[in-house]
């Protein structure tokens, strides 16, 4: 009987070996989808950054030139803000044919 125990034993230990590196080939997996998810928020965060500061300070130079052309500055930022408003209700009235297209990319983007 002591054959046989000999046998087994390094199939066994083959078998944890074998558990080990797959627990660390998943841990290792996990980190760099992780680290690669974060990176890419990251990077696209600052993006939408800039864009938001952009659209800002497109808005003010909207703004101040609808107000010279008016000869009112009130007027002119009066105006930028209806157009905003309007834009606003054209999103909320093409919501659903809008939002399906986002969330798939972003699905697409989750399991990459």
């Amino acid at each position: 009987m002591e054959p046989q125990k000999e046998a087994t034993r390094p199939i066994i230990e083959q078998a944890q070996e074998y558990v080990e590196t797959r627990v660390k080939l998943l841990k290792l997996e996990v980190i760099e989808r992780s680290t690669a998810i974060v990176a890419n928020v990251v990077v696209e965060l600052t993006v939408v950054v800039f864009f938001l500061l952009t659209f800002l300070f497109a808005s003010f130079t909207l703004a101040l030139f609808l107000g010279d052309v008016m000869h009112s500055y009130w007027m002119g930022f009066g105006s930028v803000a209806i157009l905003y408003m309007l834009l606003a209700i054209v999103l909320l009235v093409a919501k659903k044919p809008i939002e399906r297209p986002i969330v798939n990319i972003l699905v697409r983007k989750l399991f990459k």
